[in-house]
């Protein structure tokens, strides 16, 4: 027998909380699913290794480098191409993706990170853009690497409106280097 919003005077099974603050099933929201488009295998298993191999022997496409962070539980160190973009001298890394495996570790480890190129290996600290302030980055990010990462960004373009880009600015995470 189903009842339409029983209280705990009409159903005696009904053991939640009548305080007045207490979550309900009206007033609880579901937990907002953090945005990740995850690579598929030809991504994973060719694609990223041949541009880890390239940008570990020295040769940088269209900018990339090497992250190199450390895992959050494991503490094992993680290696991931990334694209390092450049704005009047100011160095910025985004992701694409969304909230992905290297977004978290280097927000657990206090934005610490290493970028390597060839023998290079630069540390850095990364400070996260608030979504308001990563408009104009985002929008010269995939300027540059639209042919790569463009259908990450659900039909947004370079040319498309502010208003556009803010509604997506979220999920796509931007820190400056520094």
């Amino acid at each position: 027998m189903f009842m339409d919003n029983p209280t705990n005077e009409e159903n005696p099974m009904n053991t939640a909380s009548t305080t007045p603050n207490a979550p309900t099933a009206e007033t609880t929201q579901t937990p907002v699913t953090a945005h990740y488009k995850e690579p598929d295998w030809f991504t994973r298993h060719i694609f990223n290794s041949v541009v880890k191999g390239l940008t570990r022997l020295g040769v940088s496409v269209w900018g990339s480098r090497v992250l190199e962070h450390k895992g959050r539980t494991t503490g094992e160190l993680h290696h991931v191409p990334v694209n390092l973009l450049t704005i009047d001298g100011t160095q910025y890394l985004v992701s694409p993706r969304g909230q992905t495996q290297w977004v978290r570790n280097v927000r657990h480890a206090g934005g610490h990170l290493v970028l390597v190129l060839g023998r290079r290996r630069q540390q850095y600290t990364a400070r996260e853009i608030p979504a308001a302030n990563s408009v104009p980055i985002l929008r010269t990010y995939l300027r540059r690497w639209k042919f790569e990462t463009g259908m990450f960004f659900d039909g947004v373009t370079p040319d498309s409106t502010d208003a556009e880009w803010a509604a997506v600015a979220a999920d796509h995470p931007v820190f400056e280097l520094s």
